[in-house]
């Protein structure tokens, strides 16, 4: 390792305080940018940082690189250049700008599939009628996990729930569907607990998240937040305006909603394709 890799290294360590594993990866990622140059990291320049990323987008085994990893290298280049032009070791100001990663859409699920998993409830389990009005709950209003689990009896009006636990302290009215207020009040009706909190644990305390995760995991192999994208799908799929379903998801941004707008623009290709007279030319 070059003395000025050596330096960086000590900065990171010294003055920025950083922890041992985000050293080791700033570390790593410069030692093999240096071994791939085969000369000290501070004489590179831009092209051979780029031919240094291109080498790394399939591994010896043929698998492709994930661009966060990429992304991660790049970070630590940029900023071992950032420090030598601080330092004066060098004129050159070298910065490649990050790659960009892909939207994915999220995982959600069905109707259907959210269905067939708890037909064969144990209606005589008060747990397991909490459960399923749990994972009903999630999915008819799209509340985040930590609302879910704040909400109380006292937040249910006249089928809307008052969500008063929103990021930013904002308040939002969320419809609740008829299924699942009917789960809702059917686990309530059995449960031998008294609590203001809707959904509570075996000894009548507040459900916890993890308590929630294991409950979605079980019956779905899913975690809490794929029953949100499945509420903000199931809409965007029905032809919910983007704004409607950014307000009854608390979005503060439009930007946040906006990946559900591949979904959309997915499913208007699909209802052209299929219904347009037009089609006929492409076949």
């Amino acid at each position: 390792m070059s003395k000025e890799l050596e330096a960086f290294i000590e900065y990171l360590i010294i003055e920025k305080g950083l922890s041992k594993n985000s050293v080791s990866f700033y570390k790593s990622d410069l030692a093999q940018f240096e071994e791939f140059l085969n000369k000290s990291v501070i004489k590179a320049n831009s092209d051979e940082v780029i031919e240094f990323l291109s080498t790394l987008k399939k591994t010896e085994d043929g698998n492709i690189v994930n661009q966060r990893t990429l992304n991660r290298k790049l970070s630590s280049i940029n900023a071992f250049f950032r420090f030598a032009y601080k330092k004066e070791w060098t004129d050159n100001k070298l910065k490649i700008k990050q790659l960009k990663i892909p939207k994915q859409l999220p995982k959600f699920l069905t109707n259907d599939e959210i269905e067939d998993a708890l037909k064969n409830i144990d209606s005589d389990n008060w747990l397991a009628l909490r459960d399923k009005a749990l994972i009903l709950f999630l999915y008819a209003t799209g509340l985040r996990v930590t609302e879910a689990m704040d909400a109380k009896k006292s937040d249910i009006e006249e089928g809307w729930i008052r969500v008063r636990s929103g990021k930013g302290d904002k308040e939002r009215l969320v419809p609740v569907a008829l299924p699942a207020l009917k789960a809702l009040n059917d686990y309530l009706f059995k449960r031998p607990h008294v609590s203001d909190y809707l959904f509570i644990n075996s000894r009548g305390g507040r459900l916890s998240r993890i308590s929630a995760f294991h409950i979605t995991k079980k019956y779905l192999n899913v975690s809490p937040h794929v029953l949100r994208h499945s509420f903000a799908t199931s809409l965007i799929l029905g032809g919910a305006d983007l704004r409607v379903v950014q307000e009854l998801l608390g979005h503060s941004s439009m930007l946040t909603t906006q990946i559900y707008t591949h979904i959309q623009k997915e499913n208007l290709y699909e209802t052209v394709e299929k219904f347009h007279p037009l089609k006929e030319f492409d076949e």
